[in-house]
């Protein structure tokens, strides 16, 4: 069983004082924080791990997929959950929506990963990366969405990148050359199942990489 959540942030006047803290500029600190402050809705156990995926909607509002149902939080107003079981059959074809931290090993002895956006605008003279950058965004989701349809059980029909942008990791306070970062792909579409057993399993996991920093939520709906 997955539970499937809307947190919004208190509207409080003592939360609203530690807003430059709870949700400060955007960048790997944000995202930090805010996978810290969607904590405090699952911090009952403190020896459990993360067992949910999120996504910033904005406005302090927050999408949380989960195997256990969020607790009280004096940062959140009452969740909003309702329980996500999705009875899913072969054939079925589903619209999604999916923030992913897209990558893929390039092999050999050190076993290096890249982000796939980055590994492909590396080829690419910087004075025209920018002109480049969406279209090659659109090239590099497409491959990854198909590598992924082939490990969890569906087809790619339609794959549109809405956003690529990258983010420094955070807590990095040195020199902007050479600063370690990650990209992010806001995508959406239309799939088709295959096998929707090994689909529900990864739906569960979550898609791709940085899942701590609200990556990895595919949020679906019959097309």
């Amino acid at each position: 069983m997955m539970y499937l959540s809307r947190l919004r942030l208190s509207r409080d006047p003592k939360v609203a004082a530690l807003d430059v803290l709870l949700d400060p500029t955007p960048g790997g600190d944000r995202l930090d924080a805010h996978h810290r402050l969607v904590w405090t809705a699952f911090a009952g156990d403190p020896q459990a791990r993360r067992d949910f995926l999120w996504r910033e909607e904005g406005q302090g509002v927050f999408l949380v997929q989960s195997s256990r149902p969020p607790e009280d939080s004096p940062f959140f107003e009452t969740p909003e959950v309702r329980e996500h079981a999705p009875d899913l059959r072969a054939g079925d074809r589903l619209s999604f929506l999916l923030r992913a931290n897209a990558t893929r090993d390039l092999g050999g002895e050190k076993r290096r990963r890249v982000d796939v956006v980055m590994n492909l605008l590396h080829g690419v003279p910087k004075a025209e990366r920018n002109r480049k950058r969406m279209d090659l965004a659109a090239e590099a989701a497409d491959q990854w969405m198909t590598g992924q349809g082939s490990r969890a059980g569906f087809a790619p029909e339609r794959i549109e990148v809405q956003d690529y942008r990258t983010v420094t990791l955070p807590g990095y306070r040195g020199r902007r050359r050479g600063e370690p970062r990650f990209g992010i792909l806001d995508l959406t579409g239309q799939i088709t199942l295959t096998d929707p057993d090994a689909f529900v399993q990864k739906l569960t996991q979550g898609f791709g990489r940085a899942k701590s920093f609200g990556c990895g939520l595919m949020l679906i709906r019959r097309a």
